[in-house]
């Protein structure tokens, strides 16, 4: 498993990748509009820290729950160590797109909460993208005013993200993807590469297997930089993670017959 992440500017990164042998966490914490604050003493990266430990803990610990409930378990662990210091009733209280995956016996299970996808590389060729498009689908179209984001997060007939309501966790996009050769997590400042610059999902999962996270990140900002952005900020937070699944391959086998790099709920 590889993972990169890098800062879009000279704020604090908001985005948060975490891993362990057979799991992948990353999450992308919701920068406030300017004069928002929120309700809460602590700000968006304290959320996505929190927020990611607990899921750390539970998925290192084995928990064998659906994702779906190990996430609300998780946002209501979270909830309780702010509880007593900031308004969680807040609508704009600060809230994170949620990935993940975790390798199971039918499988790589996954969970996508908001605009984070994760993308599968299939073993007759091509690839799966799961993505949670509600965002995209308010009513109205962009660019949507601050008040309807706010009346429309966390509610029915809008978008859900992990914030301080643990309920929105049940309505993930959740599933199981059997046989997959290998898994990506990314959050939205890597897939400007699909959505702004014409790269095809089987251009960006070739180039998580051949060069890595690192490398995809940094095509995303010479791009940026020499075509700018087609909306918003020039350069966002970027994170991507890459795993291939099941037994390493002979090619991840280097010559002193050393795995190069542990493949997603392989035996070790």
């Amino acid at each position: 498993m590889a993972c990169a992440s890098r800062a879009g500017s000279e704020r604090p990164n908001e985005d948060l990748v975490i891993a362990g042998p057979s799991w992948i966490v990353v999450l992308d914490g919701a920068t406030a509009a300017p004069g928002v604050d929120g309700g809460c003493a602590h700000g968006v990266a304290w959320l996505v820290g929190r927020l990611g430990g607990a899921l750390a803990a539970a998925l290192a610990a084995g928990d064998g729950r659906p994702l779906a409930a190990v996430l609300e378990s998780a946002v209501e662990t979270t909830m309780a160590a702010h509880s007593g210091t900031c308004d969680l009733g807040d609508p704009d209280s600060p809230s994170a797109t949620v990935a993940m995956v975790r390798a199971g016996p039918g499988g790589v299970d996954y969970l996508v909460l908001g605009d984070s996808p994760v993308v599968f590389s299939l073993p007759g060729g091509g690839v799966r993208v799961v993505s949670d498009d509600r965002l995209e689908r308010l009513p109205g179209g962009r660019p949507y005013t601050l008040e309807l984001v706010r009346r429309m997060r966390n509610a029915p007939g809008g978008f859900w993200v992990a914030a301080a309501r643990p309920e929105a966790a049940r309505q993930a996009v959740c599933g199981t993807v059997a046989g997959a050769r290998g898994v990506g997590v990314l959050t939205d400042g890597v897939t400007r590469l699909v959505e702004w610059y014409g790269w095809s999902w089987d251009e960006l999962v070739a180039a998580l297997d051949g060069r890595g996270p690192e490398a995809v990140i940094q095509a995303v900002r010479e791009l940026e930089t020499a075509r700018g952005p087609l909306s918003g900020k020039r350069h966002d937070d970027a994170t991507a993670a890459w795993a291939r699944t099941g037994r390493p391959a002979a090619s991840d086998v280097d010559p002193g017959g050393h795995h190069r790099a542990a493949a997603l709920g392989a035996d070790p």
